[in-house]
């Protein structure tokens, strides 16, 4: 028989499973056509083949490594299933409770059947690229590569980190914890762990530094749309870029970027984003708990921590994309509508003064055009502003 009709079912070798020994000439793992592999790359990505993929990307994560429980939990991780069925008789009833303390310990919600067994209620909670890619759709630069944390110091410091070591376009960070999380002015930012969604993309637009100054505005907007998309929420925005839910805030943006000192030529762009997802009053430190809010704590809903960086790395993609077209008006536009802070007299936090002023507008570059009192209008593009019952302002 010649190597091109044979397959795994001729190989007498173990080297694939990490045993030793040399992969035959015939051995798909080493010598498959190239031809061959992009057709079935391209076979595994087309419609309602998510079984398919999550599959060979089981068999591929855990292959000669894991248990056939680790596979099944994995597998299930994947497609992002809410329920198994474990198929017992009295006489594996000792095995079968055995397995489900198994699945309880990594979190998994067990429920015992009269008659017909064990039900798993739903999945746990985890944040990982598998999760994420589970529940992700066609994207074409974010997300491209995706790298998960269960803690890290801050997702736009590592990025900024691994930028000058040629990651690519779209790189995505995301964690369920940062030590030290930051936001605007230097300020930190309260990122509980297992609590929240910490995300930071890495950008390298062919734009310039001035062309991206509304970029903190546009990521506002994309990412109402995320967490509107997941949580079923109405998601307001508070000039530049806090996302407000109930009155409190809901996820905090910090825009960083990097340029050459010579030329002033762009070299990256890191935006950052924090979401609450599932903090209660009790997980927010000082003063924070009077300002801050979660997902679940306005709405009474928990939702896949996964599902939701998902849908942000979705949103960032679109957004990505207009902003290298040059169209971001419809962002614009939908940013005027949700911002609360416009037609509302606030307090202008500006250049070591507070003064009252009337919001009048935002411009194509997010700037805040205001009315002062003696009547003279301005755009003001730094500062801050308070908003009359948010935040507990009541001045």
């Amino acid at each position: 028989m010649d190597n091109e009709n044979r397959s795994c079912i001729d190989c007498g070798s173990a080297a694939c499973r990490g045993k030793g020994g040399q992969f035959p000439p015939f051995c798909r793992t080493e010598h498959l056509d190239e031809a061959l592999l992009e057709r079935s790359l391209e076979i595994l990505k087309g419609e309602g083949n998510a079984f398919s993929v999550a599959a060979a990307v089981n068999e591929r994560d855990g292959y000669g490594t894991k248990s056939r429980i680790e596979e099944t939990m994995h597998f299930a991780q994947l497609l992002g299933v809410k329920k198994i069925g474990i198929a017992t008789c009295a006489g594996l009833i000792h095995e079968a409770n055995a397995l489900a303390r198994v699945l309880r310990a990594q979190g998994y919600e067990i429920e015992a059947v009269p008659g017909r067994g064990y039900c798993l209620k739903a999945l746990p909670d985890v944040l990982s690229e598998q999760t994420v890619r589970s529940f992700l759709g066609g994207v074409q630069v974010v997300g491209g590569r995706i790298d998960c944390f269960d803690t890290i110091d801050s997702t736009n410091a590592y990025l900024k980190r691994i930028a000058f070591d040629g990651a690519p376009d779209g790189t995505v960070a995301v964690a369920a914890e940062q030590t030290s999380g930051r936001g605007r002015r230097g300020r930190t930012f309260q990122s509980a762990a297992g609590k929240g969604v910490y995300l930071s993309v890495l950008l390298r637009p062919e734009l310039t530094p001035a062309q991206l100054m509304p970029l903190t505005g546009l990521v506002a907007v994309a990412m109402s749309r995320a967490v509107d998309r997941v949580g079923g929420t109405n998601v307001q925005i508070k000039w530049t870029n806090d996302l407000v839910l109930n009155g409190r805030k809901l996820c905090g943006i910090l825009t960083e970027l990097s340029v050459e000192g010579e030329t002033g030529a762009l070299q990256y762009v890191v935006p950052g984003i924090g979401i609450n997802v599932s903090q209660c009053e009790e997980d927010f430190d000082g003063d924070v708990a009077q300002i801050a809010t979660s997902i679940l704590r306005e709405t009474g809903r928990r939702i896949s921590r996964a599902e939701l960086a998902a849908a942000m790395i979705e949103e960032l993609d679109a957004l990505y994309a207009a902003l290298k077209s040059g169209d971001t008006s419809a962002y614009l536009e939908e940013y005027r509508r949700r911002c609360v802070t416009i037609g509302r007299e606030v307090q202008l936090l500006w250049q070591d003064t507070k003064e009252k002023v009337t919001a009048l507008d935002v411009d194509e570059e997010f700037g805040l055009i205001v009315r002062r009192e003696n009547g003279t209008v301005e755009t003001v593009r730094t500062g801050e502003v308070s908003v009359r019952g948010l935040y507990g302002y009541v001045e």
